[in-house]
């Protein structure tokens, strides 16, 4: 058995002020063909499956390229087609092979590509030829696109946000793909457009019962996989939206029955799955009124991980005007920051401008007077999957009233709680923990949360859709476009 692996992934925010790059895929993760290490990443799932599941039936593994960046503005024609070549450069050299397992994301947009996914998949497949099996793993918060669903056998998203089940849904990609090839399984696809966009936090109801109740209907009547496409609210490309994504082995009415069931369920709890947003203010007035601590309150308008700069200060200003203490935040990115602490060095007392560099939605820069409490060369964070995330060179400042602030000079959001406490900051004592993060964050701060607070502030990934300036997205869409849409939709 010869399999290839390779993944090429990004989100992209169509809104976001910073282009996507080169430079942003060998900062953030790129590995030229067999040198990714051992140890797991997010978009490689695929790939540390079928080590896991070939190694002891002696498979022939030829690992390609590996390469992602952190979410950010539309990814370069240069990048893209750069890296797109190299992957398809490391298959052709592989061939022949039986089984193409790739890492994805699905909301990957590039100058000229709006469907960079559904480019490579049919790149893929016009290569390996139709007898070959090509099954690739994608992140919720994707744009599932027809060429997409037409030019791979299987595709299989992460059921869980946050994404803590890569490397599960990396397995079950693989033993669906060698179902298929040893002809054991014909997949057959279903897909119904929800016409709607919904945040799905799996972590709390009825989207941890919605998702539990899919699981439940694999490996039953015929239904060999499900999954959901939350998508992405902050790509405007003509696919965005929420989908129901059913395979069927070999019963295409089957596949859509089961498709059209759930997306009329989904469609039925759309209010339900919808948070509160209150404003900065209202968020810190609610989290001064819960007796004890530490409060969470989670900056998603703000959230690297959705493609925005890292560097606002809206919060940060009335954390610091009201005298909020003891707080901390983070990260914050603000590389010129980081480099004047590290100067400064540990037990400094300087003046520091901090964040507000990108653009208008990042706020003001505030000149802040602070002491340099701690400082860590190359900071690695705890991250999802068992893997970790890097901040590079990291400083902890804090102001005279006992704020707290956490900066980075590489852009990540927050995962890990690590990302505070190896710079000493003692989570426990704090009354308020200011995250940029949307929900990554959950699965480690909730831990030592008493409570989490989603705040409506300003930002490159506002929770305001009705504020964006879509032109290609297909309308209507709930809640863009308010109630002009029935519960079930065709």
């Amino acid at each position: 058995m010869r399999v290839f692996s390779a993944s090429l992934a990004t989100e992209t925010n169509t809104f976001a002020p910073m282009p996507t790059g080169l430079a942003s895929f060998r900062e953030r993760g790129y590995y030229p063909a067999g040198q990714h290490p051992e140890q797991p990443s997010l978009f490689a799932g695929p790939l540390i499956a079928a080590r896991q599941r070939g190694r002891p039936l002696g498979w022939e593994l030829i690992e390609g390229m590996v390469a992602f960046a952190q979410p950010s503005g539309i990814t370069t024609r240069a990048a893209y087609e750069s890296l797109r070549d190299e992957l398809l450069a490391d298959l052709r050299a592989a061939l022949p092979v039986d089984i193409v397992l790739l890492g994805l994301h699905g909301a990957m947009v590039a100058d000229g590509y709006d469907d960079c996914e559904g480019d490579l998949l049919q790149r893929v497949r016009a290569i390996v030829g139709p007898g070959v099996v090509v099954g690739a793993e994608l992140d919720p918060h994707n744009h599932l696109s027809a060429a997409m669903v037409e030019h791979a056998d299987v595709l299989v998203s992460f059921k869980q946000y946050p994404h803590t089940d890569a490397l599960e849904r990396g397995l079950e990609l693989v033993d669906l793909c060698l179902a298929t090839q040893q002809r054991r399984m014909r997949p057959v696809a279903a897909v119904v457009d929800c016409r709607m966009l919904v945040m799905m936090h799996t972590t709390r109801e009825p989207a941890r019962s919605f998702v539990e109740r899919i699981q439940a209907l694999e490996g039953r009547d015929g239904i060999v996989s499900i999954s959901l496409t939350h998508g992405f609210a902050w790509g405007d490309v003509a696919d965005m939206g929420t989908q129901v994504l059913v395979y069927a082995d070999g019963d295409a009415a089957q596949a859509q029955r089961v498709a059209r069931m759930l997306a009329d369920e989904l469609i039925g709890m759309r209010d339900a799955l919808g948070l509160p947003w209150p404003g900065v203010d209202a968020a810190l007035d609610e989290a001064l009124a819960i007796d004890g601590g530490p409060v969470v309150l989670a900056d998603s308008a703000d959230n690297p991980g959705g493609g925005a700069p890292g560097d606002a200060t809206f919060i940060l200003q009335r954390l610091v005007e009201r005298r909020i203490a003891p707080a901390c935040l983070g990260p914050l990115w603000d590389p010129v920051a980081v480099r004047i602490a590290f100067e400064a060095g540990v037990g400094a007392r300087l003046s520091l401008r901090i964040g507000g560099k990108i653009g208008p939605l990042s706020g003001v820069p505030l000149d802040l007077s602070v002491t340099v409490e701690a400082l860590h060369p190359d900071m690695m964070m705890s991250s999802l999957s068992n893997s970790v995330a890097a901040l590079g060179d990291s400083a902890c400042v804090a102001t005279d009233d006992g704020l707290r602030i956490v900066l980075i000079s590489l852009r990540n959001q927050a995962i890990g709680t690590d990302l505070f406490s190896q710079l000493g900051v003692d989570l426990a004592a704090m009354k308020m923990i200011v995250v940029k993060s949307s929900q990554h964050f959950h699965a480690a701060f909730s831990k030592v949360a008493k409570h989490i607070i989603y705040v409506g502030a300003p930002g490159v990934v506002s929770a305001d859709l009705k504020s964006l300036p879509y032109r290609k997205i297909r309308r209507p869409k709930w809640p863009i476009d308010g109630g002009s849409l029935p519960r079930s939709m065709p």
